[in-house]
């Protein structure tokens, strides 16, 4: 690929913010769900710490649930310009979207699940034509310093 790799297109695949080159997964395939969530610590590429802070995660369940609730939203109008709706007694096509988009998100979820790990991350860490020169992204301190530090009550053993 010649150029800069796309915005988009490094979202969708889910590549490193900072290179837009590495695979930000260990498996390309979500849907093997022993290990869907499974990532290298850095990227393969550029060497860009994934896991920006402990707990750094726990952020994605809040871009998921937007990433849902837009998917359903968008679910919900395609249904009612295609089929439509109807409040009459004998209708149940209300009950149909909600069934089917309901299957939709429980088979989708993985690739939701990835997706938001990768859009949370691209907002804190941005993109370097010369990430080979360019320092990665870091916060105050990692996550191996974090369980490394000294902690002023805890007794020496």
């Amino acid at each position: 690929m010649a150029g800069k790799p796309g915005f988009l297109w490094s979202l969708l695949t889910q590549k490193c913010p900072h290179c837009r080159k590495g695979s930000m997964f260990t498996d390309p395939n979500p849907w093997h769900l022993k290990n869907m969530l499974d990532m290298p610590a850095r990227c393969p590429e550029c060497g860009q710490l994934f896991e920006l802070e402990v707990g750094f995660w726990y952020g994605t369940a809040y871009v998921s649930y937007a990433i849902t609730v837009v998917f359903s939203a968008l679910s919900f109008v395609f249904w009612l310009l295609t089929i439509g709706f109807s409040l009459a007694e004998n209708d149940h096509r209300i009950i149909w979207w909600l069934a089917i988009n309901g299957i939709l998100m429980i088979v989708l979820q993985p690739w939701f699940m990835r997706f938001s790990r990768a859009l949370y991350l691209y907002f804190f860490v941005s993109y370097h034509e010369d990430y080979k020169n360019t320092a990665p992204k870091t916060f105050d301190y990692t996550t191996e310093d974090f369980f490394l530090r000294d902690e002023p009550n805890k007794p020496k053993v």
